[in-house]
């Protein structure tokens, strides 16, 4: 018996893998096109997974954000429906306060309102608003604000002029004060809101000789 070729083995082997190859070449196609379909598809599956993980994070975060709104507390009293203590969004406006405590009285002296309220002014907090009722005199008030003092004094029929608030006061108001001129109102106006008259200073919108002339006579409130 003779041995077995090697070399005729081997290209029986080659013969036959070529023959397989041939036979089914098209099936080897879909396979592998297949293939690459499926592992595109796990793929991008697992990319809209980790998206929409990233945006559920986002969403709770933005929630968490909207629950720890920063408030304000403030108080309203005098001439108004329901007078007292408030809790409002940072940002609020004084016409917000008034709205919410129901609106003007009818005893509020409504010309009284027109003339020195100032509805869009920002709130502060711990301010206190009052409303001027008709037939009062004059009012002085008074609000802790962060360890300082909010105050003004309106006085009416005394020949004694109310104080200029600095946070709501016109340009025209803000240029009747001495040494104030259209340059200093509107960076005055620019620099609101106001704790306290001394961040006139603190904000670099007055200088100190400016600031003396006028401390006695503005206000916050």
């Amino acid at each position: 018996m003779l041995p077995e070729d090697p070399q005729g083995s081997l290209e029986s082997l080659k013969e036959g893998w070529e023959g397989f190859l041939f036979r089914f070449k098209y099936q080897i196609l879909i396979f592998f096109l297949g293939a690459i379909v499926v592992g595109l598809g796990v793929l991008f599956a697992r990319n809209e997974l980790n998206l929409g993980t990233s945006k559920i994070e986002v969403l709770e975060s933005t929630t968490g954000a909207q629950e720890t709104t920063p408030e304000l507390i403030v108080e309203v009293a005098g001439g108004i429906e329901k007078p007292g203590v408030y809790k409002l969004e940072k940002g609020a406006r004084i016409e917000d306060l008034l709205v919410a405590a129901g609106g003007l009285s009818p005893n509020a002296d409504r010309d009284w309102v027109e003339k020195n309220l100032n509805r869009a002014a920002p709130l502060l907090d711990g301010q206190k608003i009052y409303i001027l009722g008709v037939g009062e005199q004059s009012i002085s008030l008074s609000a802790n604000f962060s360890g300082g003092t909010l105050g003004v004094s309106d006085t009416r029929g005394s020949g004694t002029s109310s104080l200029v608030n600095i946070n709501s006061a016109s340009q025209r108001d803000l240029e009747t004060l001495p040494g104030i001129g259209p340059v200093y109102a509107q960076n005055i106006i620019e620099h609101r809101p106001y704790s306290n008259i001394e961040e006139l200073l603190t904000k670099a919108v007055l200088k100190q000789y400016v600031f003396d002339k006028i401390k006695d006579k503005v206000s916050v409130y």
